[in-house]
Formats: structure tokens, sequence, C-alpha cells
């Protein structure tokens, strides 16, 4: 299932979030070799976790971490804004717009877990009536994006080849949804019910 859970929700699900920050410091740290920190205990955790951030968690049916994101709106602290703002014309600051970062899947995920993330930014940016996220990604997720049908529009690129580091929006159209549900296969009712119990049936 999906789990739409803010940073100070994390405590009510120990074992989702220490496989999450572990998860992502086995993708980001070990598998790509990215220059990012962990703690003790082996998470990688930054300061815009600090923030209380949304993050976005496939649970696995075992009750595992298969895969996350985690969102910020672009009105405060943000990473495209502190670390990659020479690869846009300037500051993306607007309350429609938030930021996704760490986007991450679990070694023993199932094939479709990138699908059912990306169905749920797309769920959540609709229903919260924002227009548009944006990211930062690299030239191995150029492939992803297309495969599921949702690609970016690109604001910037830094580097080449595989090397290449990349800012995108992704616009929140309807049009996006069925897309997305037929690579997740996950059904509307399904998906739409993900949501409304996290936040209720009037999230915007």
């Amino acid at each position: 299932m999906l789990r739409y859970l803010y940073g100070t929700e994390l405590c009510g699900h120990p074992r989702l979030a220490r496989q999450m920050f572990r998860d992502r410091a086995d993708q980001f740290k070990t598998r790509l070799g990215w220059d990012v920190t962990l703690n003790a205990v082996g998470e990688e955790r930054d300061e815009y976790d600090e923030l209380n951030p949304l993050y976005v968690i496939w649970e696995q049916p075992d009750g595992s971490h298969g895969g996350s994101m985690r969102f910020l709106p672009t009105t405060g602290p943000v990473m495209v804004n502190d670390h990659f703002g020479h690869l846009t014309s300037g500051p993306i600051i607007s309350p429609h717009i938030w930021e996704c970062t760490r986007f991450c899947v679990a070694p023993n995920a199932g094939p479709r877990t990138a699908a059912r993330l990306m169905l749920a930014a797309a769920e959540l940016g609709i229903a919260s009536g924002l227009s548009h996220s944006v990211g930062v990604f690299d030239a191995r997720m150029i492939h992803v994006y297309r495969r599921l049908g949702w690609s970016p529009a690109v604001l910037g690129t830094s580097g080449a080849g595989k090397d290449a580091i990349s800012v995108g929006l992704w616009a929140f159209t309807d049009d996006v949804l069925p897309i997305l549900r037929a690579k997740a296969g996950v059904s509307a009712e399904v998906s739409r019910r993900w949501v409304t119990r996290a936040f209720g049936p009037n999230l915007s």
C-alpha cells in the first residue's frame, strides 16, 4: 500500500522509517556512490529530513519498505534552490510547486514499485491543487520516466552522458493518472482511497 507520512508521523512507523533511511543509504551511497552522509546506524539523512517533509512510501505486503520519496514546498528551503540554482533561470518559489527528492527503490522491491511511487506523486499533486513538482535527476532516470509515461520538462542540465544531472518539472494533469495507474497495476478506487485515508476527502 501507499503511505503518505509527514516526518513527525514516522515515529509511529519505526520499522518502515528505519528501513527507508537504510535503503536510501544503500541506493545513494553504496550503489550510486553519491557524496551523502550516513549516521551511526547506517541511515542516510540530510538537513531536509529535519524540515518535516512529506514522505510517500510504498509499503510491501510484509510491512517492509519497498520504495519512497520526499516532498517539500518550494516556499521554504529546498535542494533545487540551495544546490542546483545554476541549472535554472532563477529560484523556483511557488505555493503550487513542491520539490520531490530522494526517489528510492528498495533492493527487494517488486517491478512496479517505481510506477506506484510516480502514481502517488501524481495523485498527491492533483488532490492538493498543485501545478508542478520539481526535482533533480541523473541520466539513469530518463528512461524510467519515459517508460512510465510521465517525463519532466527539463529546465537545465549539467554534464553529459551518464554523468548528466538535470532539473525537471512534472506537470500535475489528470491525463497522467490513467497511464500511471495502468503501469502501477492499481485501480482508481484504490489509489484514491490511499490518498483519502491519509488526508481526508478535502485535501486541497
